[in-house]
Protein backbone atom coordinates (compact mmCIF):
# COMPACT_ATOMS: atom_id res chain seq x y z
CA UNK A 1 0.00 0.00 0.00
CA UNK A 2 2.03 2.98 1.32
CA UNK A 3 5.45 2.66 1.78
CA UNK A 4 6.74 3.24 5.02
CA UNK A 5 8.16 6.73 4.87
CA UNK A 6 5.00 7.62 3.77
CA UNK A 7 3.00 6.43 6.98
CA UNK A 8 5.62 7.75 9.10
CA UNK A 9 4.55 10.74 7.64
CA UNK A 10 1.95 10.95 7.73
CA UNK A 11 1.49 9.72 11.59
CA UNK A 12 3.81 12.66 12.27
CA UNK A 13 1.34 15.03 10.76
CA UNK A 14 -1.43 13.58 12.65
CA UNK A 15 -0.09 13.75 15.31
CA UNK A 16 1.24 17.11 14.91
CA UNK A 17 -2.22 17.96 14.75
CA UNK A 18 -3.78 16.70 17.60
CA UNK A 19 -1.54 17.85 20.13
CA UNK A 20 -1.73 21.42 18.44
CA UNK A 21 -4.58 22.94 20.41
CA UNK A 22 -3.48 21.51 23.60
CA UNK A 23 0.09 23.44 22.94
CA UNK A 24 -1.27 26.63 22.27
CA UNK A 25 -3.34 26.59 25.36
CA UNK A 26 -0.79 25.87 27.08
CA UNK A 27 1.42 28.68 25.23
CA UNK A 28 -1.40 31.16 25.70
CA UNK A 29 -1.45 30.79 29.64
CA UNK A 30 -4.48 29.10 29.89
CA UNK A 31 -4.67 28.20 33.47
CA UNK A 32 -7.91 29.34 34.11
CA UNK A 33 -9.28 26.77 36.70
CA UNK A 34 -13.26 25.28 35.34
CA UNK A 35 -16.15 25.99 37.43
CA UNK A 36 -18.07 22.96 37.37
CA UNK A 37 -21.51 22.45 39.13
CA UNK A 38 -21.72 20.99 43.18
CA UNK A 39 -23.71 17.86 43.39
CA UNK A 40 -26.79 20.10 44.98
CA UNK A 41 -26.63 22.74 41.54
CA UNK A 42 -26.37 19.75 39.14
CA UNK A 43 -30.01 18.19 40.43
CA UNK A 44 -31.17 21.93 40.03
CA UNK A 45 -30.31 22.10 36.04
CA UNK A 46 -31.53 18.67 35.56
CA UNK A 47 -35.14 19.96 36.68
CA UNK A 48 -35.31 22.83 34.03
CA UNK A 49 -35.03 20.74 31.19
CA UNK A 50 -38.81 20.73 30.65
CA UNK A 51 -38.78 24.32 29.12
CA UNK A 52 -35.63 22.50 26.90
CA UNK A 53 -38.33 20.11 25.70
CA UNK A 54 -41.56 22.72 25.13
CA UNK A 55 -38.95 24.80 23.34
CA UNK A 56 -37.76 21.16 20.95
CA UNK A 57 -41.29 21.08 20.03
CA UNK A 58 -42.55 24.45 19.37
CA UNK A 59 -39.46 24.21 16.79
CA UNK A 60 -40.77 21.09 15.60
CA UNK A 61 -44.36 22.53 14.87
CA UNK A 62 -42.55 25.48 13.07
CA UNK A 63 -40.45 23.41 10.62
CA UNK A 64 -43.67 20.91 9.87
CA UNK A 65 -45.66 24.30 9.40
CA UNK A 66 -43.33 25.29 6.88
CA UNK A 67 -43.15 22.00 5.05
CA UNK A 68 -46.68 22.13 5.20
CA UNK A 69 -46.59 25.70 3.55
CA UNK A 70 -44.32 25.20 0.88
CA UNK A 71 -46.34 21.68 0.27
CA UNK A 72 -49.55 23.69 -0.77
CA UNK A 73 -47.98 26.55 -2.38
CA UNK A 74 -46.33 24.33 -5.18
CA UNK A 75 -49.15 22.90 -5.15
CA UNK A 76 -51.19 25.86 -6.18
CA UNK A 77 -48.47 26.85 -8.68
CA UNK A 78 -48.82 23.27 -10.20
CA UNK A 79 -52.83 23.76 -10.49
CA UNK A 80 -52.59 26.73 -12.21
CA UNK A 81 -50.02 26.07 -14.97
CA UNK A 82 -52.32 23.22 -15.73
CA UNK A 83 -55.36 25.23 -16.09
CA UNK A 84 -53.43 27.63 -18.36
CA UNK A 85 -51.97 24.85 -20.25
CA UNK A 86 -55.74 23.31 -20.84
CA UNK A 87 -57.73 24.25 -23.54
CA UNK A 88 -60.52 23.47 -26.03
CA UNK A 89 -58.86 23.84 -29.58
CA UNK A 90 -56.92 20.36 -29.56
CA UNK A 91 -58.20 17.02 -28.89
CA UNK A 92 -56.30 13.43 -28.86
CA UNK A 93 -58.57 11.24 -30.77
CA UNK A 94 -56.40 8.11 -31.08
CA UNK A 95 -52.62 6.88 -30.15
CA UNK A 96 -50.79 3.52 -31.02
CA UNK A 97 -47.50 2.92 -29.38
CA UNK A 98 -45.04 1.53 -32.29
CA UNK A 99 -42.12 0.50 -30.24
CA UNK A 100 -40.01 1.98 -27.54
CA UNK A 101 -40.58 5.66 -27.11
CA UNK A 102 -42.26 5.60 -30.15
CA UNK A 103 -45.59 6.23 -31.17
CA UNK A 104 -48.95 7.50 -33.91
CA UNK A 105 -51.28 10.08 -32.30
CA UNK A 106 -54.43 11.17 -34.09
CA UNK A 107 -55.21 14.72 -32.74
CA UNK A 108 -58.59 16.94 -33.72
CA UNK A 109 -57.29 20.52 -34.19
CA UNK A 110 -60.57 22.26 -35.14
CA UNK A 111 -62.10 21.19 -38.23
CA UNK A 112 -59.07 19.24 -39.07
CA UNK A 113 -57.56 15.96 -37.51
CA UNK A 114 -53.60 15.70 -37.80
CA UNK A 115 -51.62 12.25 -38.30
CA UNK A 116 -48.50 13.24 -35.80
CA UNK A 117 -45.80 10.76 -35.19
CA UNK A 118 -43.77 11.26 -31.95
CA UNK A 119 -40.44 9.83 -31.12
CA UNK A 120 -37.84 10.51 -28.44
CA UNK A 121 -36.31 13.45 -29.93
CA UNK A 122 -38.90 14.93 -32.22
CA UNK A 123 -42.76 15.13 -33.26
CA UNK A 124 -43.76 15.11 -36.87
CA UNK A 125 -46.59 15.91 -39.02
CA UNK A 126 -47.36 12.97 -41.40
CA UNK A 127 -50.31 14.09 -42.67
CA UNK A 128 -53.28 16.16 -42.10
CA UNK A 129 -57.16 15.05 -42.85
CA UNK A 130 -60.35 17.67 -43.19
CA UNK A 131 -63.13 15.88 -41.39
CA UNK A 132 -65.06 15.34 -44.04
CA UNK A 133 -61.97 13.24 -45.32
CA UNK A 134 -61.29 11.31 -42.32
CA UNK A 135 -64.93 10.09 -42.37
CA UNK A 136 -64.71 8.92 -46.08
CA UNK A 137 -61.56 6.98 -45.13
CA UNK A 138 -62.80 5.56 -41.74
CA UNK A 139 -60.58 6.47 -39.48
CA UNK A 140 -63.28 8.72 -37.24
CA UNK A 141 -66.94 7.47 -37.20
CA UNK A 142 -70.10 9.53 -38.61
CA UNK A 143 -71.10 10.48 -35.25
CA UNK A 144 -67.48 11.52 -33.69
CA UNK A 145 -68.65 15.27 -32.64
CA UNK A 146 -70.80 16.83 -29.80
CA UNK A 147 -71.64 19.92 -29.74
CA UNK A 148 -70.32 21.35 -32.67
CA UNK A 149 -73.03 23.80 -34.70
CA UNK A 150 -72.49 22.81 -38.54
CA UNK A 151 -74.80 25.77 -39.32
CA UNK A 152 -77.77 24.38 -37.15
CA UNK A 153 -77.50 20.75 -36.96
CA UNK A 154 -76.01 19.24 -33.71
CA UNK A 155 -74.18 15.72 -33.93
CA UNK A 156 -73.55 13.39 -31.01
CA UNK A 157 -70.14 12.39 -29.58
CA UNK A 158 -69.43 8.49 -29.05
CA UNK A 159 -67.62 7.95 -25.83
CA UNK A 160 -63.98 8.49 -25.72
CA UNK A 161 -63.23 4.69 -25.52
CA UNK A 162 -65.09 3.75 -28.58
CA UNK A 163 -63.74 6.56 -30.75
CA UNK A 164 -60.27 5.32 -29.50
CA UNK A 165 -61.24 1.22 -30.17
CA UNK A 166 -62.79 2.13 -33.69
CA UNK A 167 -59.88 4.42 -35.09
CA UNK A 168 -57.21 2.13 -33.67
CA UNK A 169 -58.38 -0.51 -35.54
CA UNK A 170 -58.77 1.17 -38.79
CA UNK A 171 -55.14 2.48 -38.26
CA UNK A 172 -54.54 -1.27 -37.63
CA UNK A 173 -56.29 -2.61 -40.66
CA UNK A 174 -54.64 -0.19 -43.06
CA UNK A 175 -51.17 -0.44 -41.76
CA UNK A 176 -50.78 -5.09 -41.18
CA UNK A 177 -49.82 -6.34 -44.35
CA UNK A 178 -51.96 -9.61 -45.46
Amino acid sequence: MFPTRTTAFLAACAGTLLAAPAALAAANGEATPLNLPSAGQTQAAAGSGGGSLVRTFVGLAIVLAVIYGLYWVLKQVKASRESAASGDGLESVATIPLGSNRSLHLVRAGRELVLLGASEQSVVPIRAYSEEEARALGLIGTGERADVVDGDARRSLPSPAATLRDTLARLQQRTVRS
